[in-house]
């Protein structure tokens, strides 16, 4: 791109500046579209990764569907109540059975808990009882007072952990709940701890929440039914979460003498999974967001070839006289291809400021995250589409005779 041809090129812009600004519109459009759109994909698998990095990374939540199915059992029928009790639970946090497994917890659930203080009333979320590995296997930690202890699920101590949207409810800000006692389904709780601001998976507020000791949970509020419909198990490091899950499927079904061939009543999510997929959908998704926001610079690239074909015909007598003066076929050529790669220019440049104006805006609900290599790649790919289109237009006006771009009127 020699000066002579960039200026001649700038020339050529300015003489029709509303044919120009269409055209560099379009190359706006395209580029500007590839960057917010990759931006609200990768903001959009940001979102889905910090919402199941909430429930903790390392968990896997063994569900207990209770009935085996699909397959003959070694002892019992396939209409046996098979439960998750108390053996299995030791036999997971036995660390020569499973050495992969850094704690497995009982999980009790409360269907509708109501807790009340001083006339209060509030609807708590989820409120579960469970043991003193729980916070820490379901990545939650208390930021005042303290946990749950194992003194507390031994002596069914009615204590309670909260987290900061309940005590908000039932306490109001700036008043102190620690050591106060809430009734929750009429029975009473001592608050003993607060845990640290959580946030949403997206659905649900997960610091409107309440933990107190399984043992005293059974005794006030559900009953002890011998078995967990959930534990909730924490591996030893996410790298290890595919061999905690392999060895609670073998605890399990070996304790329950299941064979190889029956339906499993138990479940294993394994959080670890979930984000590997989500991460692989999400991908596909910005993908294709990409792809199809492409799509809009492969217009504004036809709308290039469109004006430069124009172009040509109006300057044909110019490039006749230039070619008549001793213009070699290179100079010809060299002047349209920088025109069309000066407007992809201009359109990319100004692609760029939209996409990043545009990107702090939230769409559909999401909030877009710049991609850094979405910037260079769209802008790159704009020139090159300036330059594929503009070489046929280029070609072109270089192929005319001398003689035939003089006479032409």
């Amino acid at each position: 791109m020699s000066l002579d041809s960039f200026r001649i090129a700038l020339r050529g812009i300015t003489a029709n500046r509303l044919r120009s600004s269409l055209t560099v519109l379009g190359i706006l459009i395209g580029v500007g579209a590839v960057i917010v759109l990759v931006a609200v994909g990768n903001g959009s698998s940001i979102a889905v990764q910090q919402r199941i990095q909430n429930l903790g990374t390392n968990t896997l939540l063994v569900n207990n569907r209770g009935r085996a199915g699909g397959g003959a059992q070694r002892t019992g029928t396939q209409t046996t109540r098979i439960q998750i009790d108390n053996g299995d639970v030791a036999a997971l946090n036995d660390k020569s059975q499973a050495p992969d497994i850094a704690s497995a917890s009982p999980v009790v659930t409360v269907g509708a808990a109501t807790a009340t203080f001083n006339g209060a009333t509030t609807t708590v979320g989820q409120f579960v009882g469970s043991d003193a590995n729980y916070l820490t296997a379901s990545a939650r930690t208390v930021d005042a007072g303290r946990a749950l202890t194992i003194d507390d699920i031994t002596n069914h101590n009615h204590v309670v952990v909260l987290g900061r949207t309940t005590a908000a409810n039932l306490f109001g800000s700036g008043t102190d709940a620690l050591g106060k006692t809430i009734q929750i389904n009429g029975v009473s709780f001592q608050v003993v701890g607060l845990q640290a601001t959580k946030g949403s998976n997206g659905s649900q507020d997960l610091d409107d929440f309440a933990v107190a000791p399984y043992t005293a949970v059974q005794d006030t509020l559900t009953g002890a039914t011998g078995g967990y419909p959930q534990v909730i198990v924490e591996a030893r490091t996410a790298s290890v979460e595919n061999n905690a899950q392999a060895e609670i499927v073998t605890i399990l079904d070996s304790r329950h003498h299941l064979s190889a061939t029956a339906a499993s009543p138990f479940t294993v999510l394994n959080q670890g999974s979930l984000l590997q997929t989500s991460q692989s959908t999400t991908h596909t998704f910005t993908v294709l967001l990409g792809a199809v926001a492409a799509i809009s610079l492969l217009v504004g690239g036809i709308g290039v070839m469109n004006i430069m074909l124009v172009t040509v015909t109006e300057r044909t007598r110019e490039i006749g006289i230039r070619k008549a003066i001793g213009a070699p076929r290179s100079a010809v050529l060299g002047q349209f291809i920088t025109e069309a790669v000066v407007l992809t220019i201009i359109g990319g440049l100004a692609g760029i400021g939209a996409g990043l104006i545009g990107s702090h805006f939230k769409i559909v609900g999401v909030s877009p995250v710049i991609a850094g290599y979405s910037i260079p790649l769209a802008f790159g790919v704009a020139v090159a589409v300036g330059l594929f289109f503009g070489i046929y237009p280029a070609n072109r006006a270089a192929s005319l005779r001398p003689i035939d771009a003089l006479r032409h009127e």
